[in-house]
């Protein structure tokens, strides 16, 4: 593929204070809404992953030596902060009745990355942030991620070619409502995985498209992108493989250049095949693509019905469903925090039109990257529910497969220097309004599930209050200012990558 051209700003815009500038700090309250917007143990097994990440310290005084190699001693709520789980009835109100907040190790688990299920990187980064305050090192820890996510993506847009960032930014407006965004501001390594293979494979892009100090500085994203997702989870590690496989394949040549600049991915890719080979999660491929069964505890929660053919076909028939998962149809959490079908609705409609404007302006190697993520979204579930003997909702759920749907839309969405994806007045408003509204939607039933539990519905979040941090202000404020950041975030992004009228292509969306 050449070489983008590096398009000058339009003729006739003001060079001074613009809008975009704002994007990030927009970008980051909007995130840390959603960090505030669960308590600790909200995310999918956080019982087991903050275990995890308090006994990565290396210290004694926050985990002891269990009575089994494979057990550890921990502080009673970094275990049981998930008191909630499963009863969306049920506020976090449980945390504060029914757990000791010390953080003294007094209780003993195997539930607890003790025997290597997943890499190590993960939780031994986020242990620095461990102290004696439970809750504030848990809430760091999201800020953490919130801020890594939105550093990455920034430096990104200002270091890409500018015909690249429509690319970046479609590529996580389409597919991060409502999932995306609770994984990023969360605690569970799922966050990383999505963060990283949704960097790595565009950064590696620009890299291998531009030169000098631009192409050193994406080199270093590409690389921390693939080291964040590579040492969360190792099937993110297989992901971030393909990551690199797509930029490489999207740039290919003949030439000398290219083979020194891909020096570096193919690198990369050794690094995340080493992790992706050395964790137990490994063996994924005969237990579920979570690694599901490798959590000590972790059960089927349905019954199993079929085998044989009856099985994978049922299965490949049904995949979609589990795509849909990432724009809500699965819960949040602990798959116990519903959203209603406007969010889903919207989510999928958005994705479908970017989507479809994507597919109109093809190229032949465009193609063969969208063929091949496209197919390995549909038969890698497919295989690995088969290999486990498993039915779709027994051993894969939506936020395992979720770096390859961000990887997908990306592709989608990918367009040449001569090409852009052109949205009228009319369809950039709908696409806005659909966003902001899924997202407006999604927070509000977020904030909702944990504050009195779903048996109590109603807009004003605050009313009968059950639950909510200490010295944080309400949640009515935290959704109003988190849903508002969100909207002009969405307002300023659209109108940037969206072309001006002289500008656009013959093709637009009808």
């Amino acid at each position: 593929m050449p070489e983008p051209e590096v398009v000058a700003a339009p003729a006739g815009r003001p060079r001074s204070f613009r809008a975009l500038y704002l994007a990030p700090l927009l970008a980051l309250i909007a995130l840390l809404a959603w960090a505030f917007a669960s308590p600790i143990g909200a995310g999918p097994d956080d019982d087991f992953h903050l275990v995890s990440t308090w006994c990565a310290t290396g210290s004694a005084d926050r985990c002891l030596t269990g009575s089994e190699s494979d057990s550890r001693i921990v502080p009673e709520a970094v275990l049981d902060a998930p008191c909630f789980a499963f009863d969306s009835t049920q506020s976090a109100a449980c945390q504060t009745r029914q757990l000791d907040f010390d953080p003294t190790p007094t209780v003993e688990t195997d539930r607890g990355n003790f025997v290597g299920a997943y890499p190590p990187v993960y939780y031994a980064v986020m242990s620095v942030f461990v102290g004696d305050d439970l809750l504030v090192s848990a809430l760091i820890m999201r800020v953490v991620n919130v801020v890594l996510f939105v550093g990455l993506t920034t430096l990104l847009f200002w270091l890409l070619p500018i015909t690249r960032r429509p690319t970046l930014v479609w590529g996580w407006l389409i597919t991060t409502i409502p999932l995306g965004v609770f994984l990023i501001a969360s605690n569970n390594p799922s966050g990383w995985a999505l963060t990283g293979v949704g960097t790595a494979w565009i950064a590696l892009l620009g890299y291998l498209e531009t030169t000098g100090s631009r192409r050193l500085l994406l080199g270093a994203i590409g690389a921390l992108a693939v080291l964040m997702a590579a040492g969360s989870r190792g099937d993110a590690a297989l992901y971030t493989i393909g990551a690199i496989g797509v930029a490489l394949v999207l740039t290919a040549s003949s030439t000398r250049r290219f083979w020194i600049a891909a020096i570096l991915p193919i690198a990369l890719a050794g690094v995340a095949l080493a992790f992706f080979l050395t964790a137990r999660q490994v063996s994924s491929g005969v237990s579920g693509l979570g690694g599901g069964s490798t959590v000590p505890g972790a059960e089927a929660p349905v019954e199993q019905t079929l085998s044989g053919f009856g099985l994978i076909a049922s299965n490949a028939l049904n995949i979609p469903f589990l795509w849909s998962g990432a724009f809500g149809t699965w819960g949040l959490g602990w798959l116990d925090t519903t959203m209603p079908w406007v969010v889903v609705f919207a989510g999928i409609a958005v994705f479908t039109v970017i989507g479809f404007l994507g597919l109109a302006r093809m190229t032949p190697r465009k193609a063969i990257v969208v063929a091949g993520v496209g197919v390995v979204l549909w038969v890698l579930p497919v295989y690995v529910l088969a290999a486990s003997g498993k039915e779709l909702l027994q051993g894969v759920q939506p936020r395992y497969i979720l770096p390859l749907i961000v990887l997908f839309g990306g592709v989608l969405a990918l367009t040449t220097a001569s090409q852009r994806l052109g949205l009228g007045r009319g369809q950039s408003l709908v696409v806005i309004a659909a966003l902001s509204g899924a997202h407006l939607v999604s927070l509000h039933m977020n904030i909702r599930r944990y504050v009195t539990g779903t048996d109590q519905p109603g807009l004003d979040l605050g009313a009968g209050a059950e639950w909510w941090w200490v010295g944080v202000p309400g949640p009515m404020v935290v959704w109003a200012i988190g849903s508002a950041a969100f909207t002009a975030l969405v307002i300023i992004l659209v109108r940037e990558i969206t072309p001006d009228r002289a500008e656009r292509p013959a093709v637009t969306a009808s």
